[in-house]
């Protein structure tokens, strides 16, 4: 059982035969017959299946264990590639090793067939690169810059109702978007709300803690994206029918949003989606998921872009401690690297030192940790703490897109126009001829 096995559910189920039961000692690998409770030990075959962590159990209905939560996340980011070309097979190779050897590194491949890898920081990308070079792949490769990864949201409610028709023109939904409370999206990342939650128990305290309707925090449809994320799919609907046909597809067309926002096509945090009304085909025909999927997600990027849609970056917390002589100077190395201070205090028994608490842009961390060390080597202690890059996040400054969507939408519109009056007349000279 993977680690996205829901009991119930074939999903990340496999059902094979261990090929063999080895113990490592050494150097030196020796095959067993068994291995008694509490003794560590080798499984051939079972890698092709599991890539980090999961269950293995002989019971059919037992469930899988908990998934480890790590204090850092993922979120800066390099493109690797070979310096030859031929030796691509041997990078793909080395990057499946490298996923399984490291728990917190992501090893991705981009639609544009970029391999991309995440790490929790600059460091831990460099030793992660460094071991793919030398162990892993076993050749010469390229790399780009760090780039981190940015969060779509919204900052207020949908200004109207959004629709979206599906293919047919025959199936309708009608969805608004809005932003999460304050501490939800972090209760989400914890576990404290958990989509295998009972959903009693999970509507009682979304209705004590975030004052959520009990009976619309009951029909909370999924979590996005990957099921799990900071993301919720409600039910708003009042007497509609068919509408359990189309949940599946729903879903679907729900996660694939969630995956890739509106915007710059990074995953939403923080959004909640209400379906306040579907009007459906009476014929099952007319409403299958070809015709569901595509128009949910159309409808749910109507809902983020006249909701106010923003970019979150991530943002390290640093911890300075420093003489009082050196604390303008970091103060101004922090504001020059969009730092904000939040915290400054005495360190008791130590009348010399204050502790400076602050959070920078997890954009280019690594400047602003190199500046302040560059200046003050000698007198500070500098530790920054990366796992509050996801459970802080700040908004991109940018500007107010309302305006900028309309006219947008206007000039797709005309440009959809124009295309269909084109294709026409060229229809209509290719009969001619």
């Amino acid at each position: 059982m993977g680690p996205n096995y829901t009991p119930g559910k074939k999903e990340d189920l496999y059902e094979k035969a261990i090929q063999r039961t080895i113990l490592m000692m050494g150097r030196y690998v020796e095959a067993i017959e068994d291995v008694p409770c509490g003794n560590i030990c080798g499984l051939v075959g079972v890698d092709q299946f599991l890539v980090k962590t999961g269950t293995i159990t002989t019971f059919k209905d037992a469930h899988n264990m908990k998934v480890m939560k790590f204090s850092v996340s993922p979120v800066v980011r390099v493109a690797v590639e070979p310096k030859n070309p031929a030796d691509l097979p041997k990078l793909v190779e080395g990057l499946k090793r490298l996923a399984k050897s490291d728990p917190m590194v992501q090893c991705i491949i981009e639609e544009s067939g970029e391999h991309i890898i995440a790490g929790a920081g600059e460091l831990h990308l460099e030793i992660c690169l460094k071991d793919l070079e030398e162990d892993h792949a076993c050749i010469p490769i390229k790399k780009s810059d760090p780039v981190v990864s940015y969060r779509e949201t919204v900052s207020e409610e949908s200004n109207q109702m959004c629709l979206s028709k599906s293919p047919n023109k025959h199936n309708r939904l009608f969805m608004k978007a809005c932003p999460m409370p304050d501490g939800l999206a972090e209760d989400i990342d914890k576990g404290d709300v958990n989509p295998r939650d009972d959903f009693k128990v999970r509507a009682r305290y979304l209705s004590e803690k975030y004052d959520y309707d009990v009976t619309e925090a009951r029909k909370i449809w999924c979590f996005g994206p990957d099921g799990t994320g900071p993301n919720i799919l409600v039910d708003c609907t009042k007497g509609v029918q068919y509408l359990n046909e189309i949940k599946d597809s729903v879903v679907a067309g729900f996660q694939w949003a969630a995956k890739e926002g509106v915007l710059s096509e990074e995953n939403l945090r923080g959004v909640r989606f209400n379906i306040y009304d579907v009007t459906l085909h009476a014929d099952a025909i007319h409403r299958g998921g070809g015709q569901i999927i595509p128009t949910t997600r159309r409808c749910l990027y109507a809902c983020l872009l006249t909701a106010g849609p923003r970019l979150m970056e991530p943002v390290y917390q640093c911890e300075i401690q420093c003489p009082e002589v050196a604390v303008g100077g970091i103060y101004g190395v922090l504001n020059r690297r969009r730092g904000h201070v939040f915290e400054e205090q005495q360190v008791a028994g130590t009348p010399m030192f204050v502790p400076i608490c602050a959070r920078t842009p997890a954009a280019k961390p690594s400047r602003s940790a190199y500046s302040i060390i560059g200046k003050y080597s000698q007198v500070i202690r500098l530790k920054l703490e990366p796992g509050h890059s996801t459970s802080y996040r700040k908004h991109v400054k940018g500007k107010d897109l309302k305006k900028d969507c309309q006219t947008f939408l206007s000039i797709w519109i005309s440009y959809k126009r124009r295309v269909f009056l084109g294709s026409i007349a060229a229809n209509a000279i290719g009969e001619k001829k």
